[in-house]
């Protein structure tokens, strides 16, 4: 065969795989990689006496690269997906993926329903109200309920006055479900972004879910140039004795030109309490530069002799870790 007939045909089988994906699918590749020189203060008991541990990292906070998109059915029916990494540009490993989120489903006029990794409906309610997620502030770290469960079925409604149901179950064939089935199921009202509505609020329910059940209610608004945010929760494990606890977080934000102030506290029975300020600085709208401050007091328990009587005595010693970070944050 030719060389010009070669390259006939090896351009006519490359249309022919190309053009039905690129005519039929709407394929969206992205990322987004969030680094920052960080200076990390951790305090350690030992033999009751408390220990300071300190470090400088230049660390990645949840960077990640994906692919979505959807295909058109029918006028009536949609396939959509995910495929989701994190990418830790500060791990030592080569092989530095983790798996976020990754599904497949189905959409249409009866809502959508998905299938695979997913974040449940409880974390999925909290909106944007938590300022300083994937930092040493972030939400997770004083409250449970912020769970990515890898075998998951979702069903969300469509959205009726603002108003969109939605339910996940947690397959007790997940290595974190510990043989159990579980659910989590949310309400919520408005725009998470607060562009097509100047309040969003939600309620959320967590049965059975990674070992815990939980009830979370969220509100977020825009008040006289601020956007102000707070979340309440009440946590317990399940199929337990133990008794509940609950917590609160209150979270702030205002912009002056290209520059947002922002502020959190949050706090959470038995596990302490936490407190964040920052600011991010705006370059371009997929570019920002931005500082934060941490500090989180929480109670442990440690063990000491007692003296002269040879017998152990539980402590109660109170631990202070600070953060402090400087970072840049570009998306594609």
């Amino acid at each position: 065969m030719s060389l010009f007939k070669k390259s006939v045909l090896a351009t006519a089988l490359v249309t022919a795989l190309v053009t039905p994906v690129y005519a039929a699918d709407a394929v969206n590749f992205y990322g987004k990689l969030n680094v920052t020189a960080q200076y990390n203060d951790a305090e350690t008991v030992n033999n009751a006496q408390i220990m300071s541990d300190s470090d400088t990292t230049i660390q990645s906070n949840s960077s990640r690269l994906g692919v979505k998109g959807a295909y058109q059915i029918s006028s009536q029916l949609e396939a959509f997906y995910m495929i989701e990494y994190e990418v830790d540009t500060g791990d030592a490993a080569k092989d530095n993926f983790e798996a976020r989120n990754q599904f497949v489903g189905l959409r249409g006029d009866f809502g959508a329903v998905s299938v695979g990794r997913n974040d449940t409906m409880l974390k999925k309610s909290q909106g944007k109200v938590d300022l300083f997620g994937d930092l040493a502030g972030d939400i997770k770290n004083l409250f449970k309920g912020e769970n990515r469960i890898e075998q998951t079925a979702t069903y969300v409604t469509p959205v009726f006055s603002q108003v969109q149901l939605g339910v996940t179950y947690a397959a007790d064939g997940a290595s974190s479900q510990n043989d159990e089935n579980g659910f989590s199921v949310a309400a919520m009202y408005g725009d998470s972004k607060l562009k097509k509505s100047p309040v969003f609020a939600s309620v959320a329910y967590d049965s059975k879910v990674k070992g815990y059940d939980i009830v979370r209610a969220t509100v977020q608004g825009k008040v006289a140039g601020f956007k102000l945010g707070g979340m309440y929760q009440q946590q317990q494990k399940s199929n337990s004795n133990s008794s509940s606890v609950s917590g609160f977080m209150l979270s702030a934000a205002y912009g002056i030109d290209d520059i947002t102030l922002k502020t959190q506290y949050q706090t959470m029975d038995e596990f302490g309490d936490s407190w964040s300020l920052g600011a991010d600085y705006k370059l371009a709208k997929p570019t920002k530069l931005f500082a934060f401050y941490t500090m989180r007091d929480y109670d442990k328990m440690a063990y000491a002799s007692q003296d002269g009587m040879g017998q152990d005595v539980v402590v109660l010693a109170e631990l202070q870790d600070k953060y402090f970070g400087l970072g840049i944050e570009h998306k594609f």
